[in-house]
């Protein structure tokens, strides 16, 4: 039987969520919410940049979900708005259709996402039947995902550290890399992502996750950072960071027992090479584990369509495009990683 799938927004991961829909052998794209009047009405498929698909984009949420799909995926933009992207994703639940989701990253682990989140979300899939799985490549599979997989090799775990390590010059996404990360500011303080608690809301249910997994109970969950500056203008995809403006950062989200940095989740984000010798060095994501055996994972992305950035947003929709299945044969309410089966790539036969 084949899924009915709308897609929700076409943002730099829902440009990626709607031709994989459509290729997908379990899946079939019956529609697509968008933002902008620009684009509703036209076709799905040229839209996200490929050919037609027959589907007509629309801004009337009511319109798609009368449609009873079988599932929703959601990626709609959350940096600003994650009440309303609670709010979205409550109405969309309850009316009986199941979610993927990648906007609102929290949500990778719901009970750490913020008081009554957990609780409201449930409650929508009560009401409507449905399941909610959120997901990505960090966070997501990147840290959390690997790390949960290779602690299954361990006989005893002392500590975690799940690490990105990526330049972030070709992705373009100047709202993102401006005006959220702080790139091209002149202090920390002018950051969203660098302001008190943030890296902690967004990072911390990684730790969480993983702690769940293997019984471990969090004390205390901290955050620190740190930033680079250049002497020089850096010209990146995004536009132009001036001399002695954040051109880099470095930052870690702890999760402490009894005083001890049991978890640990690092972001070292540079925008050329020559940056911050001192800062990790390498390319991708990589865990390190302590414990008996110790293990190290590093993982690269590529593509044939572009560099690790627009990989890594493929891989944010894939992870959640592949799990819907999984996710509609699910009994209601909200999942994470550690409720559902194990599932993977679906290719044509």
């Amino acid at each position: 039987m084949t899924l009915r799938v709308v897609q929700w927004a076409t943002g730099t991961v829902g440009i990626h969520a709607v031709p994989a829909i459509a290729a997908h052998p379990e899946l079939e794209l019956a529609g697509l919410w968008v933002h902008s009047d620009a684009k509703a009405g036209r076709d799905a498929g040229e839209i996200c940049g490929g050919p037609a698909l027959g589907v007509a984009a629309t801004s009337d949420a009511d319109a798609l979900l009368e449609l009873q799909p079988d599932a929703v995926c959601y990626t709609a933009s959350s940096d600003i708005r994650p009440d309303g992207v609670v709010d979205d994703l409550c109405r969309i639940l309850a009316s009986g259709a199941n979610v993927v989701n990648t906007s609102f990253v929290p949500l990778l682990f719901p009970a750490a996402a913020g008081p009554g989140t957990l609780e409201r979300l449930e409650a929508a899939c009560q009401e409507g039947g449905s399941s909610l799985y959120t997901s990505g490549i960090d966070p997501g599979f990147g840290n959390a995902g690997l790390a949960v997989h290779m602690l299954a090799l361990c006989k005893e775990v002392r500590s975690v550290r799940m690490m990105e390590i990526v330049d972030y010059a070709t992705w373009d996404n100047s709202f993102t890399m401006f005006e959220i990360m702080g790139f091209g500011k002149a202090d920390p303080s002018e950051s969203l992502l660098l302001s008190p608690g943030s890296t902690a809301l967004a990072w911390g249910p990684v730790l969480h996750l993983v702690a769940a997994a293997i019984g471990l109970t969090l004390d205390e969950v901290v955050e620190r950072h740190e930033v680079w500056r250049d002497d020089h203008d850096v010209e990146i995809a995004s536009g132009t960071v001036a001399a002695g403006t954040i051109s880099g950062m470095r930052f870690v989200i702890i999760g402490l027992v009894d005083g001890e940095e049991r978890l640990v989740v690092e972001h070292v984000t540079r925008l050329h090479p020559d940056q911050a010798p001192e800062w990790p060095q390498g390319e991708g994501y990589r865990i390190l584990v302590e414990g008996e055996p110790h293990l190290k994972l590093e993982m690269s992305l590529g593509s044939d369509l572009g560099d690790h950035n627009h990989a890594g947003c493929l891989a944010t929709a894939m992870h959640v495009v592949n799990a819907i299945p999984a996710v509609v044969a699910a009994s209601p309410g909200v999942k994470t990683l550690l409720d559902l089966p194990v599932y993977s790539a679906s290719v044509p036969t």
